[in-house]
């Protein structure tokens, strides 16, 4: 009798993992299947302008190329000024606009904007998450979050909301601990939310983001800033592309 209830609980227990499994899986497919990740991926890299603001401050004004595949990337300022990433190596023009923020702007703004193309990364750990704000029933919401040794910042986490009517982000609720710790992170999470999105070459993108102060259980609080990308394009690239000039900086 003890040895069919433990074998009763072994497959109960086994049945609720697998189940949890399948509903992480089928969360990102359906995300990665409406953002169209193949088509985009099957494109060598983008291209777009992005101009950022916070607290009515213009934040960040540039064009960025990165390609599809993450590993490189590069920020053109309006004074020919530059910030180069390749994999986890940032180069940099002497006269950028903010030379402290140069490996943030780096790697922060083009994670945003490839967001819906890595869900399934090296790395990535998805977990459920209950969803208890007024307008829950209109999203489907996972929290992820980072095996140790991902990134810059493994302590990172996001919640994640995708409409029920189309699978596409909405929103993403986020910390971010590059600069400092989680715990400290914690206190003050913030979100971006995604809107107005574009078909470029049967694609959809965002054009419209914007960014809030974030609470568990109540949402999106307080609109801290916002992001306006325009000219966004598929784009070939060749060795020159994402080569730094032999004065730039390293960070």
């Amino acid at each position: 009798m003890k040895k069919l209830l433990a074998t009763v609980l072994l497959s109960a227990v086994a049945f609720v993992g697998c189940k949890s499994t399948t509903e992480k899986e089928d969360f990102t497919e359906k995300i990665e299947l409406a953002h169209q990740k193949q088509r985009f991926l099957s494109k060598e890299a983008i291209q777009f302008n992005i101009k950022l603001e916070f607290g009515g401050k213009e934040r960040l004004n540039a064009k960025m190329t990165v390609l599809t595949n993450s590993t490189k990337g590069v920020l053109e300022f309006k004074n020919k000024s530059k910030i180069i990433f390749d994999q986890d190596k940032v180069f940099y023009s002497a006269a950028i606009p903010n030379e402290e923020s140069v490996r943030f702007d780096a790697f922060t703004w083009e994670y945003f904007f490839l967001f819906p193309f890595k869900l399934s990364d090296p790395g990535t750990k998805w977990n459920p998450y209950e969803n208890i704000e007024s307008d829950n029933n209109d999203y489907t919401t996972q929290k992820l979050t980072f095996e140790s040794g991902t990134g810059d910042a493994p302590d990172d986490w996001y919640v994640v909301y995708a409409k029920k009517s189309d699978n596409l982000i909405e929103k993403a609720a986020y910390i971010v601990t590059v600069k400092g710790n989680k715990e400290e992170a914690e206190k003050n999470p913030h979100a971006i939310q995604y809107l107005e999105y574009t078909d470029v070459d049967g694609v959809p993108i965002a054009t419209k983001w914007l960014f809030w102060e974030w609470k568990n259980g109540e949402g999106l609080t307080k609109k801290i800033g916002k992001a306006t990308l325009s000219d966004i394009q598929f784009v070939s690239v060749d060795n020159d592309t994402f080569r730094p000039d032999a004065g730039f900086k390293t960070k």
